[in-house]
Protein backbone atom coordinates (compact mmCIF):
# COMPACT_ATOMS: atom_id res chain seq x y z
CA UNK A 1 0.00 0.00 0.00
CA UNK A 2 1.51 3.19 -0.98
CA UNK A 3 1.91 6.07 1.86
CA UNK A 4 -1.06 7.66 2.25
CA UNK A 5 -3.39 5.47 1.09
CA UNK A 6 -5.70 3.99 3.91
CA UNK A 7 -7.17 0.55 3.86
CA UNK A 8 -10.71 0.15 4.47
CA UNK A 9 -14.33 -1.81 3.87
CA UNK A 10 -17.49 -0.09 2.18
CA UNK A 11 -19.23 2.07 3.28
CA UNK A 12 -16.25 4.56 4.24
CA UNK A 13 -16.22 7.50 5.26
CA UNK A 14 -14.50 9.99 2.67
CA UNK A 15 -13.97 13.02 4.82
CA UNK A 16 -12.01 11.04 7.71
CA UNK A 17 -9.15 10.05 4.59
CA UNK A 18 -6.25 12.05 4.18
CA UNK A 19 -5.43 14.12 1.59
CA UNK A 20 -2.35 13.45 -0.31
CA UNK A 21 -2.06 17.32 -2.17
CA UNK A 22 -3.93 19.45 -3.95
CA UNK A 23 -3.23 21.21 -7.69
CA UNK A 24 -2.20 24.80 -6.85
CA UNK A 25 0.67 24.73 -9.14
CA UNK A 26 -2.34 24.19 -11.85
CA UNK A 27 -3.60 27.50 -12.96
CA UNK A 28 -7.49 28.84 -12.06
CA UNK A 29 -9.88 29.44 -15.07
CA UNK A 30 -9.37 33.08 -15.70
CA UNK A 31 -12.69 34.99 -15.17
CA UNK A 32 -13.21 36.09 -18.96
CA UNK A 33 -13.90 32.83 -19.49
CA UNK A 34 -16.38 31.69 -17.36
CA UNK A 35 -18.49 34.71 -18.21
CA UNK A 36 -21.67 33.35 -19.81
CA UNK A 37 -20.92 35.25 -23.27
CA UNK A 38 -17.39 33.01 -22.89
CA UNK A 39 -19.54 29.94 -21.67
CA UNK A 40 -21.42 29.74 -24.85
CA UNK A 41 -19.50 30.17 -27.60
CA UNK A 42 -16.71 27.84 -25.55
CA UNK A 43 -19.60 25.23 -26.27
CA UNK A 44 -20.00 26.56 -29.56
CA UNK A 45 -16.34 26.05 -30.63
CA UNK A 46 -15.33 23.23 -28.05
CA UNK A 47 -11.00 23.22 -27.83
CA UNK A 48 -9.33 20.29 -28.21
CA UNK A 49 -9.17 18.96 -24.77
CA UNK A 50 -9.24 15.10 -22.85
CA UNK A 51 -11.45 14.58 -19.81
CA UNK A 52 -9.01 14.04 -17.05
CA UNK A 53 -11.11 11.21 -15.80
CA UNK A 54 -13.82 8.98 -16.70
CA UNK A 55 -14.16 5.59 -15.46
CA UNK A 56 -14.24 4.57 -11.68
CA UNK A 57 -12.72 1.44 -11.15
CA UNK A 58 -15.62 -0.60 -10.03
CA UNK A 59 -16.66 -2.05 -7.10
CA UNK A 60 -20.72 -3.36 -7.93
CA UNK A 61 -21.18 -5.50 -10.44
CA UNK A 62 -24.44 -4.85 -12.11
CA UNK A 63 -25.70 -3.97 -15.68
CA UNK A 64 -24.48 -0.75 -16.65
CA UNK A 65 -27.18 2.07 -16.49
CA UNK A 66 -27.30 5.20 -18.53
CA UNK A 67 -28.29 8.55 -16.48
CA UNK A 68 -27.85 12.30 -17.06
CA UNK A 69 -27.16 15.20 -14.34
CA UNK A 70 -27.31 18.84 -15.25
CA UNK A 71 -24.93 21.27 -14.14
CA UNK A 72 -26.65 24.62 -13.31
CA UNK A 73 -24.68 27.56 -13.45
CA UNK A 74 -26.48 30.12 -12.12
CA UNK A 75 -26.22 33.65 -13.91
CA UNK A 76 -25.63 35.78 -10.61
CA UNK A 77 -23.03 38.84 -10.42
CA UNK A 78 -20.79 36.36 -9.68
CA UNK A 79 -21.92 32.78 -11.20
CA UNK A 80 -22.44 30.14 -9.03
CA UNK A 81 -23.13 26.11 -9.60
CA UNK A 82 -26.23 24.83 -8.21
CA UNK A 83 -25.79 21.75 -6.32
CA UNK A 84 -28.38 18.89 -4.39
CA UNK A 85 -27.59 17.00 -1.13
CA UNK A 86 -29.33 14.16 -1.32
CA UNK A 87 -31.58 12.13 0.86
CA UNK A 88 -29.93 9.63 3.52
CA UNK A 89 -32.09 6.87 2.41
CA UNK A 90 -31.80 6.73 -1.17
CA UNK A 91 -29.96 3.11 -2.88
CA UNK A 92 -27.59 4.80 -4.99
CA UNK A 93 -24.87 7.18 -3.19
CA UNK A 94 -27.32 8.21 -0.38
CA UNK A 95 -26.34 11.82 1.27
CA UNK A 96 -23.79 12.53 -1.19
CA UNK A 97 -23.76 16.04 -2.89
CA UNK A 98 -24.55 15.70 -6.31
CA UNK A 99 -25.99 17.63 -9.39
CA UNK A 100 -30.02 17.28 -10.14
CA UNK A 101 -29.87 14.18 -12.31
CA UNK A 102 -30.83 10.30 -12.65
CA UNK A 103 -31.27 7.82 -15.01
CA UNK A 104 -32.46 7.91 -18.84
CA UNK A 105 -35.86 6.61 -19.21
CA UNK A 106 -37.13 4.93 -22.73
CA UNK A 107 -39.42 8.22 -23.25
CA UNK A 108 -36.41 10.07 -22.98
CA UNK A 109 -35.09 11.41 -26.08
CA UNK A 110 -31.61 12.06 -25.43
CA UNK A 111 -29.45 12.81 -22.77
CA UNK A 112 -30.34 16.56 -22.27
CA UNK A 113 -34.26 15.44 -22.10
CA UNK A 114 -33.08 13.24 -19.11
CA UNK A 115 -31.14 15.84 -17.67
CA UNK A 116 -34.17 18.23 -18.08
CA UNK A 117 -37.07 15.73 -16.72
CA UNK A 118 -35.02 15.03 -13.84
CA UNK A 119 -34.06 18.47 -12.46
CA UNK A 120 -37.76 19.40 -12.65
CA UNK A 121 -38.74 16.27 -10.85
CA UNK A 122 -35.93 16.28 -8.38
CA UNK A 123 -36.23 20.96 -7.68
CA UNK A 124 -38.56 21.42 -9.96
CA UNK A 125 -36.41 23.68 -12.26
CA UNK A 126 -38.56 24.03 -15.25
CA UNK A 127 -37.06 23.07 -18.40
CA UNK A 128 -37.93 26.70 -20.17
CA UNK A 129 -35.44 28.66 -17.23
CA UNK A 130 -32.71 26.14 -18.67
CA UNK A 131 -30.38 27.75 -21.22
CA UNK A 132 -28.60 24.50 -22.42
CA UNK A 133 -24.95 25.23 -23.48
CA UNK A 134 -24.03 21.89 -24.24
CA UNK A 135 -22.85 18.30 -23.00
CA UNK A 136 -18.97 17.52 -21.29
CA UNK A 137 -18.15 13.86 -21.96
CA UNK A 138 -19.79 10.61 -20.46
CA UNK A 139 -18.75 9.65 -16.75
CA UNK A 140 -18.91 6.36 -15.36
CA UNK A 141 -18.93 5.73 -11.77
CA UNK A 142 -18.13 3.01 -9.42
CA UNK A 143 -21.79 2.05 -9.32
CA UNK A 144 -22.63 1.27 -13.03
CA UNK A 145 -23.94 4.21 -13.84
CA UNK A 146 -23.09 6.18 -17.34
CA UNK A 147 -23.52 9.92 -16.91
CA UNK A 148 -23.68 12.11 -19.20
CA UNK A 149 -23.08 15.66 -17.52
CA UNK A 150 -25.56 18.40 -19.20
CA UNK A 151 -24.50 22.25 -18.70
CA UNK A 152 -26.85 24.85 -18.86
CA UNK A 153 -27.34 28.39 -17.83
CA UNK A 154 -30.42 29.20 -15.06
CA UNK A 155 -31.63 32.49 -14.16
CA UNK A 156 -31.49 33.19 -10.50
CA UNK A 157 -34.92 34.15 -10.11
CA UNK A 158 -35.72 30.45 -10.89
CA UNK A 159 -38.65 28.70 -8.32
CA UNK A 160 -37.36 26.02 -6.52
CA UNK A 161 -39.48 22.73 -5.57
CA UNK A 162 -37.23 20.32 -4.15
CA UNK A 163 -38.47 16.49 -3.80
CA UNK A 164 -38.53 15.65 -0.36
CA UNK A 165 -37.68 12.21 -1.27
CA UNK A 166 -34.57 12.69 -3.12
CA UNK A 167 -33.68 15.92 -1.94
CA UNK A 168 -32.55 17.50 1.42
CA UNK A 169 -31.09 20.41 0.56
CA UNK A 170 -29.97 22.87 -2.24
CA UNK A 171 -26.57 25.69 -1.82
CA UNK A 172 -25.02 27.20 -4.43
CA UNK A 173 -21.00 27.40 -4.78
CA UNK A 174 -18.94 30.82 -6.93
CA UNK A 175 -18.08 29.00 -10.27
CA UNK A 176 -14.79 30.50 -10.13
CA UNK A 177 -13.64 28.88 -6.85
CA UNK A 178 -14.78 25.50 -7.92
CA UNK A 179 -12.48 26.39 -11.22
CA UNK A 180 -9.51 26.76 -9.17
CA UNK A 181 -7.67 23.57 -8.98
CA UNK A 182 -6.20 24.67 -5.41
CA UNK A 183 -9.28 23.90 -3.96
CA UNK A 184 -9.25 20.21 -5.34
CA UNK A 185 -8.12 17.85 -3.10
CA UNK A 186 -6.94 14.48 -3.81
CA UNK A 187 -7.37 11.04 -1.63
CA UNK A 188 -6.66 7.35 -2.60
CA UNK A 189 -8.39 4.22 -0.44
CA UNK A 190 -7.73 0.61 -0.68
CA UNK A 191 -11.53 -1.26 -1.22
CA UNK A 192 -12.07 -4.51 -1.99
CA UNK A 193 -8.19 -5.23 -2.89
CA UNK A 194 -8.38 -2.61 -5.37
CA UNK A 195 -6.88 1.42 -5.23
CA UNK A 196 -9.63 4.04 -5.55
CA UNK A 197 -8.45 7.29 -6.23
CA UNK A 198 -11.02 10.62 -5.70
CA UNK A 199 -11.05 14.23 -5.85
CA UNK A 200 -12.99 16.64 -2.99
CA UNK A 201 -13.62 19.99 -3.23
CA UNK A 202 -14.75 20.84 0.32
CA UNK A 203 -16.76 24.04 0.75
CA UNK A 204 -17.70 26.09 3.63
CA UNK A 205 -20.74 28.26 3.16
CA UNK A 206 -23.97 28.32 4.73
CA UNK A 207 -27.17 26.51 5.19
CA UNK A 208 -30.45 27.49 4.22
CA UNK A 209 -30.99 28.97 7.96
CA UNK A 210 -27.96 30.99 7.21
CA UNK A 211 -26.01 28.96 9.64
CA UNK A 212 -22.39 27.85 8.67
CA UNK A 213 -21.78 24.80 7.03
CA UNK A 214 -19.08 22.60 5.32
CA UNK A 215 -20.21 20.46 2.21
CA UNK A 216 -17.46 17.67 1.08
CA UNK A 217 -17.73 17.15 -2.75
CA UNK A 218 -16.42 14.42 -3.80
CA UNK A 219 -16.48 11.58 -6.21
CA UNK A 220 -18.53 11.60 -8.98
CA UNK A 221 -19.43 15.13 -8.49
CA UNK A 222 -15.90 16.28 -7.58
CA UNK A 223 -14.30 14.40 -10.63
CA UNK A 224 -17.15 15.91 -12.91
CA UNK A 225 -16.36 19.39 -11.84
CA UNK A 226 -12.73 18.74 -12.42
CA UNK A 227 -13.26 17.48 -16.12
CA UNK A 228 -15.37 20.90 -16.70
CA UNK A 229 -12.06 22.62 -15.29
CA UNK A 230 -9.81 21.25 -18.12
CA UNK A 231 -12.72 21.78 -20.67
CA UNK A 232 -12.65 25.57 -19.41
CA UNK A 233 -8.64 26.15 -19.09
CA UNK A 234 -7.95 23.98 -22.41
Amino acid sequence: MKAGRVTASLPFDPESLPVLGADAHLPAVPASSIDPAAMRQRFVAPPSWQPEIKVERRYIEREATHASVLVPLVLRGEMTVLLTQRTDHLNDHPGQISFPGGRAETSDADATATALREAQEEIGLEPFEIEVLGSLPTYTTSTGFIVTPVVGLVQPGASLRLDPIEVAEVFEVPLAWLMNPANHQRHAIEVAGATREFFSIPWQGVDASGAPRRYFIWGATAAMLRNLYRFLAA
